[in-house]
């Protein structure tokens, strides 16, 4: 095996529970204590209550489910934002990292994007076979920005010809047109049931005002140079995700987008601790990262992935493709990876497929955007055929 095959769930709540992730073929389970508010600890006995989730579906079917990543530990605004009492949640954070060590989960992905994980400006675009996929589209964007979010100085972020043509857009769209983006940007993230209103997405962008690409930078320094010591010391490797997308939006700045954000990251913290979650979606968006020549450098670093392509069409602007389909390159990024895993002996890496088109009747179904069942089980199969290919080409 090249990857260890894994699944996200997002916990009892998840439409998709753990008796489908094993008919998909997953045997590690990528999850989150979301019910525990941003900057509180996370107990051993909650952590302890998730794995139990999992040994109780493991009693039904021989098939077993383990908990191999955490997506997301995620960080307190007090921390990005350099507050004085980031130190506070910053030990919390320590406490948690040494309770997940206890508790033998090892990888903790996490990310340093403010305010929003990701953004998409049509979560339901619809493609030529019939299912759905994420896009995000600048000129869409900057009608959002410009005409219903009227953040305040938005016009810097954007060229002439942008607002001209976004103007052009909101003027021809209809009210229910214009409802349907309004959703997809304030689409609540994971375990944010409340969601975003217009207000409170001005609020928290107002409050990283004067928070530059350099500042943002040596908050997360900080951060990294007081957890990563609790984290060797608990044999837990920290994996950040890249920026989505790897470009600055809203006018917030992003400092995990490309190959420079990186090796500036891990001279800084040098510890192999201190680890990538590979996206070669989030990576990939932008035509400047050789995705290749990432994987070949920081291989050692790299402690998690999720694969998934991206259909870019022209700059800024993209959609979710198949996963063995649009600008990845994906034979060439499962084939280095075997490649290096060869070379330098190690155990397969944890990964799972990345977001999945809306497809067939789970087009009737509620799901979080990107995480329906079938699409995701599609990928999963078509990684895994790919991965096999290459295994018996190669070995």
């Amino acid at each position: 095996m090249i990857f260890e095959q894994s699944w996200r769930w997002y916990g009892p709540k998840d439409p998709v529970n753990l008796e489908m992730i094993k008919q998909a073929g997953a045997h590690g389970v990528v999850t989150a204590l979301h019910h525990i508010p941003v900057g509180e600890v996370w107990s051993v006995e909650e952590i302890e209550k998730r794995i139990a989730d999992l040994e109780e579906s493991n009693k039904k079917h021989p098939f077993k489910l383990h908990w191999n990543v955490v997506e997301s530990l995620p960080l307190h605004d007090a921390i990005k934002l350099g507050k004085s009492e980031r130190d506070k949640f910053i030990e919390n954070y320590k406490i948690s990292l040494r309770n997940l060590g206890k508790c033998g989960v090892k990888t903790i992905c996490y990310n340093f994007m403010p305010v929003l994980d990701w953004l998409r400006t049509n979560v339901k675009f619809k493609l030529e076979d019939g299912s759905t996929a994420l896009l995000h589209d600048k000129v869409e964007l900057a009608v959002f920005d410009l005409f219903i979010l009227k953040r305040e100085n938005a016009e810097s972020d954007y060229s002439e010809e942008i607002q001209k043509e976004a103007k052009k857009r909101f003027e021809a769209k209809t009210s229910e047109e214009l409802e349907v983006l309004k959703k997809s940007m304030l689409m609540a993230l994971p375990g944010d049931e409340e969601g975003f209103t217009l207000e409170k997405l001005k609020n928290e962008l107002a409050a990283y005002d004067g928070i530059s690409a350099d500042r943002l930078r040596e908050h997360l320094v900080y951060f990294l140079k007081e957890v990563i010591p609790v984290a060797e010391q608990s044999g837990v490797n920290m994996a950040i995700h890249p920026d989505d997308p790897p470009w600055p939006v809203f006018g917030l700045p992003r400092i995990v987008s490309n190959a420079e954000d990186l090796n500036y990251l891990f001279n800084a913290v040098p510890s192999t601790a201190n680890g990538l979650t590979f996206c070669s979606g989030s990576l990939g968006a932008s035509a400047k990262n050789n995705l290749t020549e990432i994987i070949s450098k920081y291989y050692e670093r790299i402690h998690f992935l999720h694969l998934r392509s991206v259909q870019r069409e022209k700059s800024d602007y993209f959609y979710e493709a198949n996963h063995l389909e649009g600008s990845a390159g994906m034979y060439d990024l499962v084939k280095i990876f075997f490649e290096l895993q060869q070379k330098n002996d190690r155990k397969p890496l944890p990964m799972r497929p990345d977001h999945g088109h809306e497809m067939m009747d789970d087009q009737e179904k509620q799901f979080y955007p990107g995480y329906s069942a079938i699409g995701r089980m599609r990928g999963l199969a078509e990684l895994r055929g790919l991965e096999t290919g290459i295994i018996n080409t190669f070995k």
